[in-house]
This record gives structure tokens, sequence and C-alpha cells, in this order.
């Protein structure tokens, strides 16, 4: 039953990226260049999914558990770190040239558009890079 409702927040959520243009690089990237020509559309995209977060997450931190799960998993760490730093740069620096963002870049791998391919092969390969340096780091820690 799980899989099956991620499986249907994954078409949804794949669906209104589709809808709200933001598998279209040129359309971020019109939102991200500010000039005469900026495109504010995906600003009230942000504002709408900002909004439904804001209520939806203040209905569900009410129940005692979450549906599909034992308990809730909300992350603790609120310490701001060098390395969550480096992480928005290099998000932002890989959207700002890209037009892509993950899950925008997931959906539209379908199309094998060289440029998405190359994309998310950077991207997975930045996602290996950190979990060998997360491996390394607990083995130091351990040691």
């Amino acid at each position: 039953m799980r899989l099956l409702i991620s499986f249907l927040c994954g078409t949804i959520f794949a669906i209104g990226l589709g809808i709200s243009g933001m598998t279209n690089p040129e359309k971020v990237i019109g939102f991200l260049t500010l000039s005469s020509s900026w495109d504010p559309s995906l600003a009230f995209v942000m504002i709408g999914a900002i909004a439904v977060h804001f209520v939806s997450y203040r209905l569900v931190s009410r129940r005692k558990q979450p549906w599909l799960s034992e308990k809730f998993d909300i992350p603790i760490n609120r310490k701001l770190e060098t390395r969550l730093f480096v992480g928005a740069v290099l998000f932002g620096l890989g959207w700002g040239l890209s037009g892509f963002c993950p899950g925008p870049a997931v959906v539209s791998s379908v199309t094998l558009v060289p440029k998405v391919l190359i994309f998310c092969a950077a991207m997975l390969s930045g996602f290996a890079l950190y979990n060998i340096g997360s491996f390394t780091l607990s083995l130091r820690n351990k040691a």
C-alpha cells in the first residue's frame, strides 16, 4: 500500500511539475535571469507550493502518527554548518546553469534529451560523492 501511495504522489508531483513549466529549463532560466525579459510565473508556482505545504504541515503535525509509518521523520539538526552553505551554493549554481533542479530533471529524463541525461548523471555522481564522504566520516568517528 505504501508503495502504491508513493507512486501516486510521485505521479501527481510529476504532472504538477509539467503543468507549471518547471520541466522547461528555458522557463526556469527566464525566472532566474533578472532582466527586462524576466518571467515571474515560477514565483507563483513557488508561492502556491509554500502555501500548500504551510497548511498541510500544520494539519498533519497535529496527528499522533502518520498514516503509513510508525513515526514522523522530522529533522532535528538545526545547525547552520559550512556544508549546508556549500550544498546550497552548488544547488543554486546547478539550477542556474542548467535550468533543472532534481525533481524536474528526473521527470524530464524520460525525454532522453542529452542535456537532461548529463544533468541527471552529474546529480547522481554528486549523490554518490556525498554518500562516500558521509561513509568515510562515519568510519573516522567510530575510530
